[in-house]
């Protein structure tokens, strides 16, 4: 649980009010239909309730086993989890952003950030197993308010305050594509307060989504996997990691190649691998465990 980067990209700015309500059957409020450019909406509201991911399709067999099961499921939590459903055909950055190889493909966004979970149709007690281990983890990060469901009232939540005007700024960028225009944006803000935590992550995310833009997943792998010991063919394939959620494998990927480079060598690796923290969160376990061996490889 944890998950590996905030979905800038996909994201609109983080002022949009919640998640519409489904258009067809399903607890309001609950259970929505989103799509590509309404995500946005989910991410700011999983900052108070922690919302589960269907990447389904119609052809689907499996999908039409556990969909009807999630949406039991979660309706029967009375609004501590809402299940945003992906029609995977018509939303392909989604699909790609929670890197949906097969489907159905179940994740979770928790605070901002997304945690993959699992994939295929699993037993009814497994799922909602995997739907208390959210509930828990979210319980741990202080995210326990609630949707309304029927006539239930729902958690008063304050007003989110604005963004300062260099984070909108690039959020804006964001999502109109133009990630240049959000890194600068976020480097003033860092140039302007060195110590924005907000504005270091953001341009951490953003530089990783610069990285991997107009490049094919199949490529980066089979050029990490034809060269093991090339630093930028493995940075590469660790951002790829990183972008499809899985936290540790990037994290071995560097922290292995650190091990066999020498002296300077080792900077542009350890570099790579700050940024990492900063987007995972750097109170994650999983952050104190690489530093940690980080550290042993440095000294």
């Amino acid at each position: 649980m944890g998950g590996a980067i905030d979905l800038s990209a996909l994201a609109a700015r983080r002022d949009q009010p919640p998640a519409p309500e489904r258009a067809q059957g399903g607890a309001p409020g609950v259970i929505v239909d989103i799509g590509d450019a309404d995500f946005g909406q989910i991410v700011e509201l999983s900052s108070s309730v922690p919302v589960i991911i269907d990447i389904w399709a119609e052809w689907c067999g499996p999908c039409k086993q556990l969909s009807p099961v999630l949406e039991r499921l979660v309706e029967g939590y009375g609004g501590r989890l809402v299940l945003a459903k992906v029609d995977a055909d018509q939303n392909p950055q989604l699909v790609q952003a929670f890197n949906a190889q097969s489907i159905p493909t179940v994740a979770a966004v928790i605070g901002g950030r997304p945690a993959p979970l699992f994939t295929g149709a699993l037993p009814e007690d497994q799922v909602k197993d995997v739907l208390e281990q959210v509930l828990a983890f979210a319980e741990q990060q202080g995210i326990t308010g609630r949707v309304p469901v029927g006539d239930a009232p729902a958690d008063a939540e304050p007003e989110p305050e604005p963004l300062p005007p260099l984070h909108q700024e690039a959020y804006d960028a964001i999502d109109a594509g133009d990630l240049d225009t959000a890194i600068a944006a976020f480097e003033k803000a860092i140039a302007q307060n060195p110590r924005d935590t907000d504005a270091i992550a953001g341009l951490a995310q953003v530089r990783l989504l610069a990285r991997l833009r107009d490049r094919s997943a199949d490529d980066i792998r089979s050029a990490a996997a034809a060269q093991p010991r090339d630093t930028e063919a493995q940075l590469l394939a660790a951002d790829l990691d990183l972008s499809g959620g899985h936290v540790e494998d990037a994290f071995l990927r560097l922290l292995d190649l650190m091990a066999t480079l020498v002296g300077d060598e080792k900077q542009d690796v350890r570099l790579r691998l700050l940024d990492y923290f900063e987007i995972v969160g750097l109170d994650d376990p999983r952050v104190h465990a690489a530093r940690r061996r980080l550290t042993t490889l440095l000294y």
